[in-house]
């Protein structure tokens, strides 16, 4: 696995404990998107997988996975809800890109998604689009990669939260891996948490 500045940054501030390498087929992935993946998001899927960040942000796998209770998140689906976002508030009127240069890689708290904006030939060069449902701007361009990005915005270095929620609030930084949080849930327990809960588990098979 390539190591990545931006992701050992994040190891210091963010716990790998419940993270997992995806073990993903690259060309695979590169084949269906037409594109290889930036450096970083590499990275991070081999140092903490996809799952979700203090139980806001979610970090999207690049091709379907089966989950043991529900399929987890993953880019297709978020690309395409992005793009028709892009569609809805106006097209190129609103924002002036081809709409195939959105791709998903994050959504937060629901609402929010974290993109690439693809127009550069170099995956690595790709600034983050927030594509926000409660933000000033419903399209608003970061230059730094998806780990700068999340580093930034774990860290609370923006001025004004790029997304829509408190993102970060001075505690400690968790991150869980789909497969932990599913399993948690069938054990009776909360995803993120991993405290009991009465509610969790009462669709498991």
């Amino acid at each position: 696995m390539a190591e990545n500045a931006q992701v050992k940054a994040l190891e210091q501030i963010m716990s790998a404990t419940h993270g997992a390498d995806e073990d993903i087929d690259w060309q695979a992935a590169e084949a269906v998107w037409g594109t290889r993946f930036p450096a970083d998001y590499v990275a991070f899927m081999g140092r903490f997988g996809a799952g979700t960040i203090n139980g806001e942000a979610a970090i999207l796998l690049p091709l379907p996975k089966p989950g043991p209770q529900w399929a987890p998140a993953e880019i297709a689906e978020e690309t395409a809800n992005a793009r028709a976002l892009w569609a809805a508030e106006g097209g190129r009127a609103a924002f002036d890109i081809d709409p195939e240069s959105i791709l998903a890689w994050g959504v937060v708290g629901g609402a929010d998604i974290l993109c690439w904006l693809t127009t550069d030939p170099d995956p690595d060069r790709w600034p983050v689009l927030v594509c926000g449902r409660h933000t000033a701007d419903v399209f608003a361009v970061y230059p730094y990669g998806m780990a700068e990005f999340l580093l930034r915005m774990c860290s609370d270095e923006f001025d004004m939260s790029p997304v829509g929620i408190t993102f970060w609030d001075g505690e400690q930084l968790g991150f869980v891996h789909w497969r932990k949080a599913q399993r948690r849930w069938q054990e009776g327990r909360n995803p993120e948490t991993g405290e009991p809960d009465p509610y969790a588990g009462e669709f498991a098979d």
